[in-house]
């Protein structure tokens, strides 16, 4: 049985510490937060649960393996790097830090202390997700073309990062599962609206290996809530759209075939071929409606138990961060390319 810590049960918290009390072989045994009103209403929730402000003091307990970081995203690094030093393995967040070198350095802490470190980038665990990498990675849809992702609605409007840091993550890690690869180069656009000094509309370039483009597109001034990723590929095209409670993933049989008119298989000149457009069918797999949290948090547990790699590990949630610092620099420096350095 592994003992579990929360750490920040304010907007997100309520929804991790009900997971985290549902998780096989874990049990919630301790939350923590800086504010009294919120750690009251989780106390509320779950009286067994030991809740305390003090930080020191739950990290000092001797029934707590695990712990889970959820405050905001400048705290990341310095409370992790306090749970690693304490000997809890840690599951923190989105983003892991606000830097690579920060991330570097709770990756080297905690495999010195053989402590698994986790990030949690969500979507990752979330059905529809798993099945678009299943999708890429048995070639149904051909040699990936290019990409796009759309992030947008009206608010949450955070204050203490930018719409990129807030919700680019998401898509960013998406795509580097998708591609198994981190990409070269990123340009990024930001846009100021609201607050002095905080992008709250962010447009987003990534090159990836394999002349793969991906644009990504995140705001929190939008009319409607869309959270929707398209792949193009050469035989076929792909859309995830997880605000479409029927059909989250679709398939289509759509692109551009090479038809010979002479017969022959390759083609040396533009007058040997055609390009024939096919529209075929549309596929809507059957997606299994199972809470990406839920395996977030039980994929944590399992790996404390098996030893296993987790599948959002310090190396993962590093390469999220570098892409987000590089997509930074090139808000700064006009959207020019700025290269990804890992």
């Amino acid at each position: 049985m592994i003992n579990l810590g929360l750490i920040g049960v304010g907007y997100w918290g309520p929804n991790l510490a009900r997971n985290l009390n549902n998780t096989e072989n874990a049990a919630l045994a301790w939350v923590c937060d800086a504010d009294e009103k919120s750690l009251g209403k989780i106390s509320s929730g779950y009286p067994k649960v030991q809740a305390t402000n003090d930080l020191t003091r739950m990290l000092a307990a001797t029934d707590l393996d695990a712990v889970v970081v959820a405050t905001p995203a400048g705290t990341h690094f310095e409370i992790a790097k306090q749970v690693l030093k304490a000997g809890k393995h840690a599951l923190v967040e989105k983003p892991l830090a606000m830097s690579g070198d920060e991330c570097d350095e709770l990756i080297d802490l905690a495999d010195s202390k053989n402590l698994k470190l986790m990030v949690g980038h969500t979507f990752l665990y979330s059905p529809p997700v798993l099945k678009l990498k299943e999708i890429v990675g048995s070639g149904e849809i051909g040699d990936v073309y290019y990409a796009y992702s759309t992030r947008v609605n009206l608010g949450r409007i955070r204050k203490d990062v930018n719409a990129m840091w807030n919700l680019a993550p998401h898509d960013i890690a998406i795509f580097i599962n998708l591609f198994e690869s981190a990409p070269v180069s990123v340009s990024a656009k930001g846009i100021t609206h609201i607050q002095p000094g905080i992008e709250d509309v962010v447009f987003m370039y990534l090159d990836f290996p394999g002349n793969i483009t991906v644009h990504v597109h995140i705001s929190w001034l939008d009319p409607g809530k869309v959270r929707k990723l398209t792949l193009v590929g050469s035989k076929k095209m792909v859309v995830y759209d997880d605000a479409n409670a029927d059909a989250k993933i679709q398939i289509f049989d759509k692109g551009v075939t090479k038809v010979s008119n002479g017969g022959a298989e390759s083609f040396t000149s533009f007058g040997e071929f055609q390009l024939l457009l096919r529209a075929g069918d549309v596929l809507i797999p059957k997606i299994a409606a199972t809470e990406p949290l839920k395996m977030e948090c039980q994929h944590f547990v399992d790996c404390i138990i098996s030893g296993e790699r987790p599948l959002t590990d310090g190396v993962h949630g590093k390469q999220v961060v570098r892409v987000l610092e590089a997509a930074q620099e090139s808000m700064k420096s006009g959207a020019c390319p700025v290269e990804v350095k890992l």
